[in-house]
């Protein structure tokens, strides 16, 4: 029986050798929020998937509100994400970057001096953050984004999608789930807005639509991706809100009239009967993600459901994970302690199952 997962597949203009995309995961090992050698290896050692879509990468220093994060708003930067990039190019793999801004979710100990957080509206998300310097400490209070950081917020996306593509990266995934800054936007506990970006679903959509539409005109719709994750609470957001369904569906539909790359649905947060009217809503290519394993994808793929799977946690553990996928082979288990850490540790040091198995054999 044919396993759909490695049938190579067209990403727009873009062919895939097979349908496993590595799913955005944040590791903070970005030191100076510069990509370096050590991510570079991580990457390329995951190159088996199809596509690799790397961890969320700030536009703008105000949006580096975790520790550690990488940016691409520097030529510095985008010539490191370039090595990544053929890097990975050069095992048959195809990378996108993640573009994140980190919104209301961060604090000023992790910008850049004087660097201040900026969001929809000035109200601080609940719980704590780490800060390399003083620990864990509580979400600062955002500034609430003038019309003129709304023009500023969006032409920094659009900034970093063309310096991504012009160093050699394949496309950007618009980063609009998970309670970041795209997703504040989205969601009535964290809009408050009064003008004519809150209020309404409409008015929620609409800078969501003009930052779409703004990075498809600078580096074309098949280069734009974006992820999405109603009914989702992380970050402190209001999961279930009155007419949260709807707006989802109509942000797919303003989606579908754009022909854009694709749609990434996060955390398992679309399924059942929701996936498929967002499959009859948007022809496209829709990538699913949210604890799969090889036969849960093959279902879904067979359904013609979705287009292709992403796998986030599987692949810190496992760098050779479409193999193991494949021959069915043990996945191996992460540590959890050094998920965030600097270093190679838990990073890069993650044996193939070839590897582990001459180590045993000794």
């Amino acid at each position: 029986m044919t396993q759909r997962l490695f049938t190579p597949f067209a990403l727009g203009q873009t062919p895939l050798k097979n349908r496993i995309v590595m799913a955005p995961l944040t590791r903070s090992r970005a030191i100076g929020n510069q990509p370096n050698d050590l991510m570079r290896e991580y990457y390329t050692q995951r190159a088996g998937a199809g596509l690799v879509i790397t961890e969320g990468t700030a536009t703008a220093a105000d949006g580096l509100g975790y520790a550690r994060i990488p940016g691409l708003f520097t030529d510095e930067q985008a010539r490191g994400w370039g090595d990544v990039a053929r890097s990975v190019q050069a095992q048959g793999s195809h990378l996108f970057i993640q573009l994140m801004h980190t919104g209301r979710i961060g604090h000023p100990a992790n910008l850049p001096q004087g660097g201040e957080l900026i969001a929809p509206s000035a109200i601080a998300a609940a719980g704590e953050i780490w800060t390399d310097t003083a620990g864990m400490q509580p979400h600062a209070v955002p500034k609430a984004a003038t019309a003129d950081d709304l023009v500023r917020l969006r032409n920094d996306h659009v900034r970093a999608a063309g310096l991504a593509v012009a160093n050699g990266v394949d496309g950007v995934e618009l980063h609009a789930a998970n309670g970041y800054l795209l997703g504040q936007f989205l969601n009535p506990r964290s809009n408050q807005r009064t003008d004519g970006y809150g209020g309404s679903a409409a008015n929620r959509l609409r800078f969501v639509l003009e930052v779409v539409d703004a990075t498809i005109a600078a580096i074309g719709k098949a280069r734009v991706g974006i992820r999405l994750s109603p009914f989702n609470p992380f970050n402190d957001l209001e999961s279930g809100f009155e007419g949260e369904r709807e707006q989802f569906l109509a942000l797919v539909g303003e989606l579908a009239k754009r022909d854009i790359g694709y749609i990434h649905l996060a955390g398992g947060s679309v399924a059942g009967e929701l996936l498929g009217q967002t499959r009859a809503i948007f022809p496209g290519t829709i990538i699913i993600n949210g604890g799969y394993d090889a036969a849960r994808a093959e279902a879904d793929l067979a359904a013609g459901l979705v287009d292709l799977v992403s796998f986030g946690r599987p692949f810190i553990s496992n760098p050779d994970l479409p193999e193991r996928l494949r021959t069915g082979a043990p996945i191996a288990d992460l540590d959890p302690a050094t998920l965030y850490t600097p270093g190679a540790a838990g990073y890069t040091d993650y044996p193939r199952l070839d590897e582990a198995e001459a180590l045993l054999a000794d």
